[in-house]
């Protein structure tokens, strides 16, 4: 009898690969990691050593940074800036297109990540914040909350605004099936590639690995060092209640990402570089967005929100 209730919680949990809703309710605070549940996270990383059989070329790596590209531009401006904190707005049918490309970042669904995200900014750095590195270490923010059997259901009452959306909610629950065309679209081009240009000197399982392992895990980690390193390392502009930090470094890895003090301390902006030689390549794009009339009604930095509560470059 216990085999079989064994045998059935691991059956759940590979369900629940590809459809959220069959991933039982937690309990509170099981910080427990269901192994079996987060076996594609580690089949990803695993998947990198691929690159020993596939080799290299400069098509398969050219397509890896292309992807790392436009998938960071997808969490940040879409995922974090539109979904998360609302900083702009946009029609329903780009909306769900922005859903749609952030969903091939493998970081779950717009409504998951979203309410998340808005439950960290209510407890930053508090004890009830999901991925603090000040409370629960490097590790735990660093990708540790995100395996956790607590952190898999979407925080319904963060997201009121989103969840009239029925295609929203139908991505969330299958958040799966973009990443896996994205993997067959990747292969089946590498394949079209070896047959068509052999120049190239790349296949199918080559920009399997490349475009979408190394790509999405490169992608995976340097978007959580918002998590891990921007609440220990950097400095400080503003009062925040939390240990905010801005790192110019990690700011040019993650488009803008890393301007995390000025964000903590006005999180509805658009904008996170609040000054010119701040880089915020993914607020460049959002502008590119508005002045071809996709988006519209960019949130700006108010000159008396930036000018207030500093307590210095330290």
């Amino acid at each position: 009898m216990e085999m079989n209730k064994i045998m059935a919680s691991r059956w759940t949990s590979i369900v629940s690969w590809f459809d959220n809703e069959a991933h039982p309710q937690p309990a509170a605070g099981d910080k427990g990691i269901d192994w079996a549940r987060v076996l594609p996270f580690i089949g990803l990383h695993l998947g990198c050593l691929g690159v020993i059989w596939v080799g290299i070329s400069t098509a398969a790596v050219m397509v890896a940074v292309a992807l790392y590209a436009l998938r960071m531009f997808a969490i940040t401006a879409f995922y974090h800036r539109y979904f998360s904190h609302a900083a702009f707005r946009t029609s329903r049918a780009a909306q769900l297109v922005f859903a749609v490309w952030g969903a091939t970042s493998v970081q779950r669904g717009p409504l998951w990540w979203a309410s998340q995200h808005r439950h960290h900014h209510a407890h930053s750095d508090e004890p009830a914040d999901t991925h603090s590195a000040k409370q629960n270490g490097f590790w735990w923010s660093h990708v540790g909350w995100f395996l956790a059997r607590e952190n898999f259901p979407t925080r319904r009452e963060r997201i009121d605004n989103l969840w009239h959306y029925p295609e929203l909610r139908l991505l969330d629950r299958f958040d799966a099936l973009v990443p896996v065309l994205l993997a067959l679209s990747l292969f089946a081009f590498g394949e079209a590639l070896a047959a068509w240009v052999p120049a190239l000197e790349t296949n199918g399982l080559q920009m399997l690995v490349w475009g979408f392992c190394i790509s999405t895990v490169v992608l995976y980690h340097a978007t959580f060092t918002i998590n891990s390193l921007a609440h220990r390392f950097g400095r400080r502009r503003y009062a925040t209640r939390d240990e905010s930090r801005n790192n110019p470094w990690l700011a040019l890895l993650t488009f803008g990402e890393g301007w995390h003090n000025n964000h903590h301390h006005y999180p509805g902006s658009a904008r996170q570089g609040f000054y010119w030689w701040e880089v915020d390549v993914t607020y460049y794009g959002l502008r590119l967005l508005a002045a071809l009339g996709i988006i519209w009604d960019l949130k700006a930095v108010p000159a008396r929100v930036r000018a207030a509560r500093r307590e210095g470059e330290r």
